[in-house]
């Protein structure tokens, strides 16, 4: 009880930069840890001396995505109101959205698993199989699917446990099954000979042992919020606020596997270099977007539970510590990835086509991405203030609204050009949505304030 009481003093009373660093940066090096296994994963695959399979890995990606997406859904929608919950003192609502969450995203991994066995081979020519990629690719996503269940579990119970203020557990999980998959790549691929469907294998595996860990923490009692069948209530008020945020985490998620499957049908007629380069390009860019995701993991919960508590000045703080932070690292790892574009994409594949293409790509999406922070902190604000529309909003605009019409319109014009500069425009109108959105959102924070002040000044 008492390390359950010093988290809530944590999130309520430390110093922001202080509290901040200790919930982000766990969460950093969680997702940091991700990015990197996907990079090795892909440098393994290299490895095979084969873009076609590369390839393969590039097509299977969105619909890891896609997995990912539900129990992200459920996570951040429920740990959203968690974190509010626990602001408000709410302990039995927040054990009830806990549980209930966790058997809903269980029913809906095992349907994701009858889904992507049905109609596996449709998806993958939905995100840019050729004949030659097909066979590698089925080959590597049946095994992804088969352990649907536990990717979808772990994406939820991990931003469950970040809600009540454990980011570090949540960092341990992460990295556990992330750095194992590392281990086990080249055991199945190499030593017993399996080749891309042992990256498949190690992956599951890896998720499974994840999953073990993480329900542990819940079974043991470590846990301040609760699972337990006692606790699930097929509640309308539970699902309704789980859904006003999680919709905008799944949309956003979704529309990246929608989109990602589109540019590698644009880049299709450029053949399998065009779609290899195009895989290996968004994963290496993914160690930046991976490390702001991180961070925001950790403010999310610090935004939520000091808006639901109403120390508005708290809120306002992390916000503008926030966006210092992710602006500064933004602007390193502009200059990093301009600067190696070559070297970096040199360690992926020997293919002088592939690396030619993957540098112009990767100097192409990083245009923009000092502003990248600023577009992500308000998306995640959106959603730790329960603010559904604004969040939903964002999360449509860089992965929808603005990017499928670019990859749709643009290559028409400029060919290969376009499908490289998709990306970066959409990225330029999605900056103007997130200023226009923040400066209402903070008028709306202003009038809470005032609100909130003349009730102090009505009971003093």
């Amino acid at each position: 009880m008492e390390e359950r009481m010093k988290r809530a003093k944590m999130m309520g009373e430390e110093k922001i930069p202080k509290v901040l660093s200790k919930l982000a940066i766990p969460g950093i090096i969680a997702m940091l840890v991700n990015a990197v296994y996907n990079i090795v994963d892909t440098m393994f695959v290299g490895m095979l001396h084969n873009t076609s399979a590369i390839a393969a890995v590039s097509v299977a990606f969105p619909m890891f995505i896609m997995i990912a997406a539900f129990g992200q859904m459920f996570g951040v929608g429920a740990g959203s109101y968690i974190s509010r919950l626990l602001g408000e003192k709410n302990k039995t609502l927040a054990d009830q959205t806990t549980s209930t969450t966790f058997f809903t995203s269980l029913i809906f991994g095992m349907g994701f698993l009858i889904f992507g066995t049905i109609f596996l081979e449709p998806l993958l020519q939905l995100f840019g199989a050729t004949d030659t990629i097909m066979p590698f690719a089925k080959e590597y996503s049946k095994v992804l699917v088969y352990g649907s269940v536990f990717t979808v579990l772990n994406m939820t119970l991990n931003n469950m446990i970040r809600a009540e203020g454990n980011a570090k557990f949540s960092m341990f999980a992460i990295s556990l099954g992330a750095g194992l998959n590392i281990i086990l790549d080249p055991i199945f691929m190499f030593t017993l000979n399996m080749g891309i469907k042992g990256a498949a294998v190690a992956t599951v595996l890896a998720q499974i042992v994840s999953f073990i860990f993480l329900m542990n923490y819940f079974i043991s009692g470590k846990s301040y919020i609760k699972i337990s069948t006692k606790y699930f209530v097929f509640s309308k008020t539970i699902y309704t606020e789980i859904m006003k945020i999680g919709t905008a985490t799944f949309a956003r998620q979704a529309l990246s596997s929608f989109s990602l499957g589109l540019i590698n049908l644009a880049a299709k007629p450029y053949g399998d270099a065009a779609v290899a380069a195009m895989g290996v390009t968004l994963r290496i860019f993914s160690l930046g977007v991976f490390v702001v995701f991180g961070y925001n993991q950790g403010f999310q919960p610090i935004a939520g539970y000091n808006y639901g508590a109403k120390k508005y000045d708290r809120l306002k703080e992390a916000i503008k510590v926030s966006l210092k932070w992710t602006t500064m690292f933004c602007v390193i790892m502009t200059a990093v990835f301009i600067s190696f574009a070559e070297g970096i994409l040199s360690a992926f594949s020997n293919d002088p086509e592939v690396i030619a293409i993957g540098m112009k790509t990767l100097r192409a999406v990083v245009m923009l991405f000092p502003l990248f922070g600023f577009q992500q902190v308000y998306a995640v604000l959106f959603q730790a203030l329960g603010r559904g529309k604004e969040a939903l909003i964002l999360s449509l605009s860089r992965q929808g609204i603005f990017l499928i019409p670019a990859v749709l319109i643009l290559p028409k014009m400029f060919g290969l050009n376009g499908v490289i500069f998709s990306q970066t425009v959409a990225d330029f109108f999605t900056i103007i949505i997130t200023g226009i959105l923040a400066v209402y959102m903070h008028r709306g924070l202003k009038k809470e304030m005032s609100i909130q002040g003349k009730k102090r000044e009505n009971v003093a």
